[in-house]
């Protein structure tokens, strides 16, 4: 699989090295340099998940993975279901947070770190990733007690719930947390700065866990035949599928996945106050805010990382921007979908709301509706337990690691002070 750099044409990597990397130069995004159709879109959408998944990933990197050893990671990496669970004729919900981490980055995640225990030299990895809540307990617990990785994850201090963070901040070992005085996007330039500092990438082996990393789109591409894969045949070419979406990776991959065959009617960028992209789409102006918190805190994202990648895939597919639907939710909106959502019987949590609720206003008579829930209510308890009046139980893994005590270090908005901890 050759992939290049969209800032830097003339930097071209194999996928390997594009895992290893994470960045190209300039900051760039790695891009595939051809998504070829898959010819037997109804074939596989007819096989389990794990084993379509494979031929699926088989297909992108062509030969330069053996066939067996895609199996190896795919099966390793996706050991849980993504059921698509219908509430009402004409739509369903599809569940991505039956992982160990309860969210849907536990996909690109544990693919992610199959590929680099795989890839890796005898040389030293640092992992660096910032997370707006899910991305750090998905990647932190793929990686732990993995030898010679160190994962470093920065997260918005008081910004994400204390339920994600007791999930990735308990763990120790080879995993280190630190608590940035900022919103995401401070975490997320923090990132860039260190990615942009040669001699500190060469000194500890900087890698990226983002949706930066090429396998972790990758991964995530599959999920969406899963999805269609439970729609009956006669209802696929009529799906809209409804996106939550922050740093844009979830999107990005859905639309590797049209690109790829799958008969996807169109896709629908859902967000919350954080709405740089749908109002883009609307004025052609990128105009990032301020960001603000919100109940959906996964998606307090301004200045959404993969948007080079939406832009490039349409681009070269020759699809038109304006064809992507979108839209943007208050807080309060977000409750009141929330509570529609509980009076159908289902119970969900703000991120999946904020995408049911756009679903709604955009669909159709003659289309299909699937909205991602992209984690487990349990995961916002706090918020979901106030609005609804509920007392949500804790799954295993949250309740387990809600009784530890944090391991966090807190540092400024600073990257000389970050520099300095990496390097000690």
């Amino acid at each position: 699989m050759n992939l290049y750099n969209i800032k830097d044409k003339s930097e071209q990597v194999s996928f390997a090295q594009a895992v290893r990397q994470g960045l190209g130069r300039e900051q760039g995004l790695f891009f595939p340099e051809a998504i070829v159709p898959l010819t037997d879109v109804d074939a596989l959408l007819a096989l389990p998940l794990a084993e379509r998944s494979a031929r699926i990933i088989s297909h992108l990197l062509g030969d330069e993975v053996p066939a067996s050893k895609v199996s190896e990671l795919i099966d390793a990496a996706f050991t849980f279901p993504a059921p698509l669970v219908k509430l009402k004729d004409g739509t369903y919900a599809l569940e991505l947070f039956h992982g160990p981490t309860l969210a849907f980055k536990d996909f690109g995640g544990r693919f992610m770190a199959q590929c680099l225990a795989t890839f890796r030299t005898n040389d030293k990895i640092t992992i660096l990733t910032a997370t707006s809540g899910d991305t750090g307990a998905a990647v932190a617990h793929a990686f732990y007690g993995l030898e010679g990785i160190e994962v470093v994850i920065l997260y918005p201090k008081g910004k994400i719930s204390p339920l994600q963070e007791a999930l990735f901040c308990t763990l120790g070992g080879n995993i280190r947390t630190i608590a940035i005085d900022g919103d995401f996007d401070a975490c997320q330039a923090l990132v860039k700065d260190a990615f942009d500092d040669e001699a500190l990438k060469q000194a500890i082996g900087l890698n990226s866990a983002n949706s930066i990393n090429i396998s972790r789109l990758l991964a995530q591409v599959c999920y969406y035949f899963e999805a269609l894969a439970q729609l009956p045949r006669s209802e696929r070419h009529k799906a809209v599928i409804s996106v939550p979406s922050g740093n844009f990776g979830n999107l990005t991959a859905g639309l590797i996945a049209k690109a790829l065959g799958l008969p996807v009617k169109r896709f629908i960028a859902a967000t919350n106050a954080n709405d740089t992209v749908p109002r883009y789409l609307k004025t052609g102006q990128w105009e990032p805010h301020q960001t603000v918190a919100t109940l959906s805190n996964a998606m307090d994202v301004s200045r959404p990382n993969n948007w080079p990648r939406v832009e490039e895939l349409c681009r070269r597919e020759g699809w038109a921007l304006e064809t992507l639907g979108s839209g943007m939710r208050s807080d309060a909106q977000t409750r009141d979908a929330l509570k529609r959502l509980h009076q159908l019987d289902y119970l969900c949590e703000p991120h999946g709301a904020i995408a049911w609720d756009l679903l709604g206003e955009q669909l159709a008579e003659d289309e299909v509706g699937v909205f991602l829930c992209t984690a487990h209510p349990a995961k916002f308890k706090e918020s979901v337990d106030e609005i609804l009046g509920l007392d949500v139980p804790l799954p295993a893994p949250l309740a387990k690691h809600a009784a530890l005590p944090l391991l966090s270090h807190n540092l400024p908005a600073d990257f000389g002070r970050l520099k300095a901890f990496l390097l000690g």
